[in-house]
């Protein structure tokens, strides 16, 4: 084998492993099982479709400031009109998700990671980051840096987790808390 073959080969092979490594990360910290367990104890939820139409979600989009991008949600409801919500936002490149419990006031009482496919930046997940969140519903329109404080070089994680919390919130205003 010559010298350049030698070092092509090498070359692929370790530009091949390092973009491997980068796109099969990720880290599923709770099922939604789990999730339910840890956020809800004791609360039988039931299965509730939610279709949201074009309507619905230009009024959320307006509200929030935040395009919606999948009509199908995916919630749960209790006996008293607690939601859960298993929802994604973007990370920097990858999804994140995320289960969000709001009450039947339409205030944000838990949030936790699911899964996170990030190479970095998960400080997001951390419980004090997470509590700025608990109490907040769509009467104040949430802000990275105001209301909610920035974690740094994780700063595209932390603006659409607080964009999507901000649009869930306007989701239950809008069309949950009507069911």
């Amino acid at each position: 084998m010559q010298r350049r073959d030698f070092v092509k080969c090498l070359t692929l092979g370790v530009v091949g492993y390092t973009m491997l490594s980068k796109v099969a990360y990720a880290k599923t910290y709770l099922t939604v099982d789990q999730a339910q367990a840890l956020m809800l104890k004791d609360v039988e939820l039931t299965p509730f479709t939610v279709a949201l139409t074009k309507q619905q979600a230009k009024a959320i989009k307006q509200a929030s400031d935040t395009r919606v991008r999948n009509f199908n949600m995916r919630t749960w409801r209790s006996a008293n009109n607690d939601w859960f919500i298993v929802d994604q936002v973007i990370g920097k490149h990858e999804n994140i998700d995320l289960a969000v419990v709001i009450n039947r006031l339409g205030q944000v009482t838990h949030i936790e990671v699911l899964t996170y496919r990030e190479t970095y930046g998960d400080q997001i997940m951390h419980p004090k980051w997470l509590a700025q969140f608990y109490g907040r519903d769509s009467s104040e329109h949430l802000k990275l840096d105001k209301q909610i404080r920035n974690i740094s070089g994780a700063t595209l994680s932390c603006r659409h987790v607080t964009d999507g919390i901000n649009r869930l919130t306007h989701t239950w205003k809008q069309v949950l808390s009507k069911l």
